[in-house]
């Protein structure tokens, strides 16, 4: 399929709540490399009106590739394909890139998810906008982070600098989260009381590596290790309310975390009053039917410093991570036919591992970003064992000189039987209140409705409430 890639160049502006241009101040806006001259850019160069985000250079969103990467997702078979995602190249100067996917649920969820990945990054631009414009209205210089130091400079100063630049990433990153739930909340027209979305952002600036997440999608990394073998590099954590700082909060807030009789392996977060939603997350944009019982959009912010051995980065959907592992993904996109093509072949990877593993469950939509390190594209990489081909569905099929079947893979750890136990630690489910899972509950009935599902159902509401 083709991508939404624009080679036009554009004048820019910024965007108020209506879509309206805002004037905006040209105020210093270098986060780069140290010790190299660039052309100072303003911020005006960079705020684009959101009605013209189709037409932004290096900007893509659908099915297709950029100079660094390639994106790919697939609808499952629950309905709509709610997954969004997104590659924006040159999203500031100095060599930064933004990447993102945005996994929706719930009614409006494919809409929240296309919200969120349109708006987001706005948002994100926004926000470390305004604070290095306060650091420079207070006298303070601008910070230009990057991971190479320059002839001349010593240690503490580099350090210094550093920290400064995660610092205002961090900020920046909080300041987009709560504004982008904050507009949800609000918005005329996206009911997000009980439809929301996932977010898994990366921010790649030089050698820096900014991340910022909410709820299961997930963001590893292929590295060779000292023997030049491929190894994963998980970067993100799977932000489930089993974890146990994410149970603690939630139960604080009167919220409940339990697991279905027919699917143990999978907590799920439910109001105090009514065995309702069952949300499969901890965090997440939107369902609003929770927010006051634990569930929040606060992101989790990481920093990573890259080096020459990483090689890429995978941004995906919880419909890879529930089929396969970080080992399998890493050796699926380093061994594809060519760079262009990753996305793809591991998106059909997946869709014959839901066959084979959970062949009555209903598959869950896929989304992958493939993000090359190196900025190249056109390296061909070595023909896999199998050559993938596709039909016009978007269903994975096998040549006609390929092998006819393939080796089941081993389970992940984020889908799990109830022996099992993941590297984060596993919280034994609470007693279930309310009678969960008895034959008066409507789960039960709903066939194919398993491990794929964020969620279970939408609030019921009973009228009555247990006493505060």
């Amino acid at each position: 399929m083709g991508c939404c890639v624009s080679t036009s160049s554009r004048s820019t502006c910024s965007s108020g709540s209506h879509g309206e241009p805002q004037a905006v101040s040209p105020t210093c806006f270098e986060i780069g490399f140290r010790g190299t001259k660039r052309t100072i850019r303003t911020f005006s160069d960079h705020a684009i009106a959101l009605q013209n985000l189709p037409s932004v250079p290096n900007r893509i969103f659908a099915n297709g590739k950029s100079r660094t990467s390639c994106i790919f997702t697939q609808q499952g078979r629950k309905g709509i394909n709610q997954d969004a995602m997104i590659v924006w190249e040159d999203f500031m100067p100095e060599d930064v890139t933004f990447c993102g996917v945005f996994d929706g649920h719930g009614p409006q969820g494919h809409l929240v998810a296309h919200k969120v990945r349109d708006a987001l990054p706005l948002k994100l631009l926004s926000s470390m906008h305004s604070n290095q414009s306060r650091q420079h209205e207070s006298g303070g210089s601008c910070f230009k982070g990057s991971s190479k130091k320059s002839a001349g400079r010593d240690s503490d100063k580099d350090g210094f600098a550093e920290d400064g630049s995660n610092f205002l990433w961090r900020e920046a990153f909080m300041k987009a989260y709560k504004a982008m739930d904050k507009e949800l909340r609000s918005h005329p027209n996206l009911d997000c009381f009980c439809s929301g979305s996932t977010a898994v952002t990366v921010v790649k600036q030089g050698h820096n590596l900014f991340m910022g997440y909410i709820g299961d999608s997930r963001a590893i990394m292929g590295s060779k290790d000292s023997n030049g073998s491929m190894v994963a590099v998980q970067l993100t954590v799977d932000l489930k309310p089993d974890l146990p700082r994410e149970a603690e909060r939630i139960r604080k807030c009167k919220g409940r975390v339990f697991a279905m009789q027919d699917e143990p392996e999978v907590p799920r977060v439910w109001l105090p009053f009514d065995d309702a939603p069952g949300l499969a997350m901890a965090r997440a944009f939107g369902d609003f039917c929770l927010k006051e019982y634990g569930v929040i959009s606060i992101p989790e912010f990481s920093h990573r410093l890259l080096t020459e051995s990483d090689q890429f980065i995978v941004l995906a959907s919880d419909g890879v991570w529930d089929v396969l592992s970080n080992e399998e993904v890493v050796e699926i996109v380093s061994s594809a036919p060519t760079r262009s093509s990753a996305a793809r072949a591991l998106v059909d990877s997946a869709a014959r591992e839901w066959k084979l593993k959970y062949p009555t469950s209903k598959m869950d939509d896929c989304a992958v970003v493939c993000l090359f390190l190196d900025g190249k594209m056109d390296s061909e990489q070595g023909i896999s064992s199998a050559t993938l081909q596709s039909n016009h569905s978007g269903n994975a099929v096998e040549s006609d000189d390929g092998p006819k079947s393939e080796p089941c893979l081993p389970r992940n750890f984020t889908v799990r039987t109830s022996e099992e136990c993941d590297s984060y630690g596993r919280v034994v489910p609470a007693e279930v209140h309310g009678n969960a899972g008895t034959e008066n509950q409507n789960w039960s009935g709903l066939e194919g409705v398993t491990r794929v599902n964020s969620l279970v159902q939408l609030p019921r509401f009973s009228e009555e409430r247990p006493n505060p």
